[in-house]
């Protein structure tokens, strides 16, 4: 007797039923359980080197965010979202932060520092050398890759998500106490459940054909 597989992958379908919510219901609110599937997602993000030049700011404090939306332009979702996730990339990458990573490989996967001293190399010699400006470039790119494993997870979970730009970083960097800790915010995303009166969620996705977005050589 053979047991049918249900093979059907709902990955694509998950995509496209998510999008950049514009009004989140505020009396819904995420259990501590996807919270932590959706954080554990972060933590799992690929990152240039492994270094995860960044940290996620998980703020569910209704004062901060208050003061929070008012460098947003008064954008409601980080008010209305259960929670508002900033991340925030570090500005400087200093050889202690990276011998730091390396201890933990080492301690992690059994090994001697001396076995890693080809991928200490390659890191101080490319990364540390890079300028201040686009050390933090880069940085903040990683954090992107990030962000981009909270949606595709929070969409799996059926939970929403607004990936956000329209914010005053350094205000954000003040209200948080970033400065002091090496940090600059570089994307923010509420998260939580749709309102219903959100028109947007009822819209066709609109992306370019795969003729003009993919190439093939």
């Amino acid at each position: 007797m053979s047991l049918e597989v249900n093979t059907k992958n709902t990955y694509n379908e998950d995509l496209n039923w998510r999008y950049a919510t514009k009004k989140f219901d505020s009396e819904k609110e995420i259990n501590e359980e996807d919270l932590n599937t959706l954080l554990e997602s972060i933590q799992l993000s690929a990152s240039s080197y492994g270094l995860q030049p960044y940290e996620v700011i998980v703020v569910k404090d209704k004062e901060t965010r208050e003061k929070l939306k008012s460098v947003a332009w008064n954008q409601t979702q980080i008010t209305d979202a259960s929670y508002l996730l900033v991340f925030a990339n570090l500005t400087h990458v200093n050889e202690a932060y990276v011998n730091t990573y390396l201890d933990n490989i080492a301690e992690t996967r059994n090994m001697s520092r001396e076995d890693l001293q080809g991928m200490e190399d390659m890191i101080k010699n490319t990364t540390l050398k890079l300028p201040a400006d686009a050390q933090n470039t880069w940085a903040a790119k990683q954090a992107y890759i990030a962000l981009g494993n909270l949606l595709s997870a929070a969409a799996n979970l059926k939970i929403d998500t607004c990936p956000m730009e329209g914010f005053d970083a350094e205000k954000f960097d003040e209200i948080l106490g970033l400065k002091d800790r090496n940090l600059t915010t570089a994307v923010i995303a509420p998260i939580g459940y749709r309102s219903d009166e959100d028109q947007y969620q009822h819209l066709a996705k609109v992306r370019k054909s795969k003729s003009d977005l993919i190439d093939i050589i």
